[in-house]
């Protein structure tokens, strides 16, 4: 499986991601290891808002790249569903 996912930081901007082990990637972003995102590191409060899963990392990927695109309103309002 894998997973795209939405974090809301405590400067209330929104970080999109994906990944193959979702326990794992947010506890990377949440102890703000090197291996976290270099953009999460500097906030104090990371909060998982947001989930899909997907069968291949092709799919995740497509994924991805469209939430990226969606200006915040758009992602507010999934976020909201």
């Amino acid at each position: 499986m894998f997973y795209i996912y939405i974090l809301r930081t405590s400067a209330n901007t929104l970080y999109i991601g994906q990944t193959n082990n979702l326990e794992r990637r947010l506890k990377e972003h949440f102890d703000k290891k090197s291996k976290a995102a270099k953009y999460t590191r500097s906030f104090e409060t990371l909060t998982l808002v947001y989930q899909e899963k997907y069968e291949t990392r092709a799919e995740a990927m497509r994924r991805e790249a469209q939430l990226k695109r969606l200006p915040k309103s758009a992602k507010e309002k999934l976020i909201t569903l």
